[in-house]
């Protein structure tokens, strides 16, 4: 398990303390950290939801903010360090437990945090979208990302219940408006319509999958409530529904969910039919912008290192 950001501060300042005054290079300090928890190959590589970066270097990286910003550490040149006096005198008393309590009595650390973090807290926590626990471990990154999954699985949960109480027809138009946000058909009209209509065979939607109509995909629909959940019959009436249609693809989509033996039989009938449970199609309409919209926008920032080094 990798360590939170305040576990990493006081062995972060030991290894810098042990080069005996010379500058000691992030990089180095990370992969000493990484072995001195003895963390897997599987941890040192673990990244956010982004891929942008390890959740290792974001935990480390915000453990070296904030002794730097108390005035333990001096950053020399880019990713290089040195241990100052006050970490020097931190790390001289074996009672010391260098963590927020110990740094919140240098006014360096008391501004900084003031003015970045805690401001970030508060309106979190107004919100009610943080606990004490989470707030206290989590970096600042950290409780962001997990203020946005909050706030989207609330949006989520309340954009399907409004879906499952849509007319059929709004329902069906709903979800050809979704797939033509995801790329599907091109621009041109008449790139998808819904069907709904008798002797439809059980398809209730039909979208080209490129711009020229060269090949098609058959969408079947079914706005149920929470827990009547698709079966298996349901699949096979789809498949058939395709064969009569001869369709090479369908998507079967479903404001509830499937049972096992439907997902076991649209796997044993080949891949020709993708299933979108009620939890998938909230975050694809979430994505797409589809009965939501952006309130706003929000641009994480990290210094450009090459700037300052040139």
């Amino acid at each position: 398990m990798i360590p939170s950001y305040k576990q990493f501060m006081q062995p972060f300042l030991e290894i810098v303390k042990e080069a005996n005054g010379s500058e000691v290079k992030l990089r180095d300090v990370i992969n000493q950290l990484a072995d001195k928890f003895n963390l897997t190959d599987e941890e040192r590589a673990e990244t956010f939801s982004s891929g942008k970066q390890t959740v290792l270097d974001n935990r480390v990286g915000w453990a070296r903010t904030y002794i730097t910003k108390a005035g333990l550490l001096e950053a020399t040149k880019r990713a290089h360090f040195v241990i100052t006096q006050r970490g020097l005198d931190a790390l001289a008393d074996p009672n010391t437990v260098i963590d927020n309590k110990y740094l919140s009595q240098f006014d360096e650390f008391v501004a900084f945090k003031g003015q970045k973090y805690d401001n970030i807290s508060a309106n979190i926590d107004e919100q009610g979208l943080t606990d004490d626990s989470a707030d206290e471990d989590a970096t600042p990154d950290e409780a962001l990302r997990i203020a946005y999954k909050k706030i989207n699985d609330a949006l989520s949960a309340d954009i399907l219940d409004r879906t499952r109480k849509v007319t059929p027809a709004f329902f069906e138009d709903l979800l050809i408006k979704l797939l033509l946000a995801m790329g599907y058909g091109g621009t041109g009209e008449g790139a998808a319509h819904a069907l709904g209509q008798s002797g439809d065979n059980g398809i209730d939607g039909v979208i080209d999958q490129d711009p020229l109509g060269v090949d098609q995909i058959y969408i079947q629909a079914k706005r149920y409530a929470h827990g009547n959940n698709v079966g298996s019959g349901d699949i096979r009436d789809f498949f058939g529904a395709l064969n009569l249609k001869k369709a090479q693809k369908g998507i079967f989509i479903t404001t509830s969910g499937f049972t096992p033996s439907a997902v076991q039989t649209a796997k044993d009938l080949g891949m020709r039919i993708v299933l979108i449970n009620g939890k998938e199609l909230a975050k694809l309409m979430l994505r797409y912008n589809i009965g939501s919209r952006d309130e706003q926008v929000l641009h994480l920032k990290k210094i450009d290192e090459e700037f300052f080094e040139n």
